[in-house]
C-alpha cells in the first residue's frame, strides 16, 4: 500500500505565505513525478505545479512567480511554498504522485487534501 500525507494548510491573510508538504510512504519502488492540484468550491480540480524525478518543473499561469514546488527524493516528499497569497488561491490542495510500486505497477496516488484559506 502507498500513502500520501499532506500537511501545512491553514488560514492566512492576503499577501501571506504557507508551505505545504506531501510525504509518500509504503511499497514504493520509485516516484516519477509529484504534483499539487487544487479545487475551489464549485470549480474543477486544477493542476497547480508539477515536478519530475529529473527536476523538471511546470506551473499554472495563475501561480507563476508566487509558488515554488520542490521535492526531497530521499524522503519521498514534495513541498509547495506559496507566497503572496490571494483570496482566489483559497481551495483544497491535493498532492498526487505518479509512481512505480514495488510490484512494478505504474499508478497515481492522491493525498487526502489540505484546506488553504486566504482572507482579504
Amino acid at each position: 500500500q502507498v500513502q500520501l500525507v499532506e500537511s501545512g494548510g491553514g488560514l492566512v491573510q492576503a499577501g501571506g505565505s504557507l508551505r505545504l508538504s506531501c510525504a509518500a510512504s509504503g511499497t514504493i519502488f520509485s516516484i516519477n513525478s509529484m504534483a499539487w492540484y487544487r479545487q475551489a468550491p464549485g470549480k474543477q480540480r486544477e493542476l497547480v505545479a508539477i515536478i519530475t524525478s529529473g527536476g523538471r518543473i511546470s506551473y499554472a499561469d495563475s501561480v507563476k512567480g508566487r509558488f515554488i514546488i520542490s521535492r526531497d527524493n530521499a524522503k519521498n516528499t514534495a513541498y509547495l511554498q506559496m507566497n503572496s497569497l490571494k483570496p482566489e488561491d483559497t481551495a483544497v490542495y491535493y498532492c498526487k504522485a505518479n509512481l512505480i510500486t514495488q510490484q512494478r505497477s505504474l499508478l497515481d496516488y492522491w493525498g487526502q487534501g489540505t484546506q488553504v484559506t486566504v482572507s482579504s
